[in-house]
């Protein structure tokens, strides 16, 4: 690998690092920022749901905006939107602007996967991609564990607003490297020239895309699931301490971030050794996805605190099994020219999970008074996700879009002509 490519892809991980530190951050900073505000238990949820208001349905414009003028490009401009969206949230006053400002960061995040799936299909071979995949998906993992090992702690040592003006601008250097190694090399102009052959219906048209995006959707779920309630699980329903919390999930986090490289070498190994990209990337997710079911639903049973925990661990471990394939089965079927796009749909679609999940949790909890039955639907998503991959996705092979395109054309022209 030419040694800008390998600074590449570790850009890619560390964007996606910080894109998960900076939306965990206010939830992590909830407490002091709810009793210095004066927020009441409604606006700061609304705050924390605010994020993918605009996060989600711009995911599929970026996509466009993605092939049309170059990944490295949007990429660049996200993530400066979103760092300093995260600076100045630091100096909010009051609810309306802490909203606007969570708004502005889903703005500013909602390009990362599009364009790093764009970067991948375009640089990396099938034979590469789980190992590439693997990498962005492990700094998208160790961005939580951070938050939950550190975060806490340097918000507790120096005020949650000096946390977030000072990681907001130190963030910044990033774009740094982007701009004098990656950026120059990614050959977007071709890319971007290319992409006129093919319409975003003809994407649309695809089953694949629809078998994926609910796959997406529900290992999202699952992830979400774990995200915004299992601290809260195992301080109320387990009797942990804080610090207890902090280790059982950051150990996950870290579980899961160590899984998805070892999947995605595994997977390049595979797929070196003449396995077929349906196959491997399949296998991964389909297995994946059902162990996940199975620890869920056993970490619900669990009948200590010790054996929740290490159910909990096996649970994101399962899940990081999912992440490097997840993109990679878009960025073969979409193509370099089309990956954006057909990444950003997918995406979309998959983070309605980040609207359902916690809310739907938090219902099921007050109205049972156990956490039982959202464990159990978190489990049944997974199965269906499962099914999803497996069955819902066609051969993960490119897709031939020139042929695709001549037969919807000649599908209009035999309607008209009728």
């Amino acid at each position: 690998m030419p040694a800008w490519l390998t600074v590449t892809l570790f850009l890619l991980a560390i964007a996606v690092f910080v894109n998960y530190i900076d939306r965990g951050n206010l939830a992590t900073a909830a407490p002091l920022v709810k009793d210095e505000l004066g927020l009441s238990a409604t606006q700061l949820g609304f705050l924390l749901t605010a994020f993918f208001i605009t996060y989600m349905p711009m995911q599929i414009g970026v996509g466009w905006l993605t092939d049309r003028f170059g990944a490295g490009r949007i990429l660049l401009a996200g993530y400066v939107i979103w760092s300093l969206a995260m600076s100045l949230t630091g100096l909010a006053q009051g609810f309306v602007t802490l909203v606007v400002l969570r708004l502005l960061l889903g703005l500013g995040e909602s390009v990362s996967f599009p364009a790093t799936a764009s970067i991948l299909a375009a640089c990396f071979p099938e034979g590469r991609r789980g190992i590439a995949n693997g990498v962005v998906m492990a700094g998208l993992a160790a961005g939580p564990a951070f938050g939950i090992f550190f975060g806490g702690l340097l918000i507790a040592q120096f005020g949650w607003r000096a946390f977030f003006v000072a990681f907001g601008i130190v963030s910044l250097l990033w774009i740094v490297p982007w701009i004098a190694i990656a950026q120059p090399r990614l050959g977007e102009g071709r890319v971007a020239h290319a992409v006129a052959a093919t319409g975003t219906w003809s994407i649309l048209r695809e089953r694949s895309l629809w078998g994926a995006s609910l796959g997406h959707f529900c290992s999202n779920y699952s992830l979400y699931f774990v995200q915004s309630w299992i601290p809260y699980y195992l301080v109320h329903e387990r009797a942990c301490s804080v610090t207890r919390m902090a280790q059982i999930g950051g150990c996950a986090y870290l579980l899961m971030a160590a899984t998805s490289l070892t999947t995605g070498w595994i997977s390049d190994r595979w797929i070196s050794a003449g396995a077929t990209a349906s196959r491997v990337r399949k296998s991964f997710l389909g297995i994946g996805l059902a162990l996940a079911a199975i620890c869920t639903v056993a970490c619900a049973e669990a009948s200590s605190v010790d054996a929740s925990a290490v159910l909990l661990l096996l649970t994101c471990g399962a899940l990081g099994l999912t992440s490097p394939n997840t993109y990679a089965v878009g960025q073969t079927l979409a193509g370099p020219q089309n990956a954006g796009r057909w990444t950003g749909i997918q995406n979309c679609l998959a983070n309605i999970a980040g609207l359902i999940a916690p809310f739907l949790t938090g219902v099921l909890v007050d109205r049972t008074g156990s956490f039982l039955s959202a464990f159990l639907i978190a489990a049944a998503i997974s199965v269906l996700g499962a099914i999803a991959w497996v069955f819902g996705v066609g051969r993960i092979e490119p897709i031939d879009w020139t042929s695709r395109t001549l037969d919807a054309h000649a599908a209009a022209a035999t309607r008209h002509g009728s």
